[in-house]
């Protein structure tokens, strides 16, 4: 299977100010594991290759639109959410799916929550703050924090993405 060269992403700037470069980054690195998934049949997405290991493409999307869901509208925005597909008896819960799950039902979810969480941070300081009781340990965080986060759990994922497509296929890109 061949995978596209990826230039559909948008390098970030290299002389943005703080926040065009950290939409950038975050906006690059979403891309990159959209691009991991191209071209791929569900039956892919959902081989989870590196054994015992549960990670698979269609459990790394999944889990994104979570961490997406949680960060900037449960955190920064206080909203009371329910979870997409955890659950108390399986706090995994977005590695694991049914045949019913599809890629086409997880990717409409991300793009969603990838859309909710730009909204959410639209038009807000970097230095907006938390409130305590947003966070199961009580601790407070920045707007700036929860980008910066972001991006290193993205570029954390997309390095588990590199793997899992080269097993799949044999395809490789940066």
């Amino acid at each position: 299977m061949t995978i596209s060269d990826g230039s559909h992403r948008s390098e970030p700037s290299t002389t943005a100010d703080e926040r065009e470069m950290l939409d950038g980054w975050l906006d690059y690195h979403r891309s990159t594991l959209a691009w991991k998934c191209e071209g791929l049949s569900d039956a892919q997405l959902r081989t989870t290759p590196l054994l015992p290991s549960e990670l698979s493409l269609l459990g790394l999307v999944r889990h994104m639109a979570e961490v997406e869901r949680y960060w900037f509208r449960e955190i920064m925005l206080d909203e009371d959410l329910p979870e997409l597909f955890c659950t108390a008896d399986d706090p995994d819960g977005d590695f694991h799916f049914s045949d019913a799950d599809t890629w086409a039902e997880a990717e409409r979810v991300w793009q969603t929550e990838i859309e909710l969480a730009r909204q959410a941070a639209a038009g807000r300081s970097l230095d907006l703050a938390s409130k305590p009781e947003s966070h199961r340990r009580g601790e407070v965080f920045s707007l700036r924090w929860v980008y910066t986060h972001m991006i290193e759990e993205y570029a954390r994922h997309n390095g588990h993405a590199d793997l899992l497509r080269e097993h799949l296929d044999g395809a490789t890109g940066e």
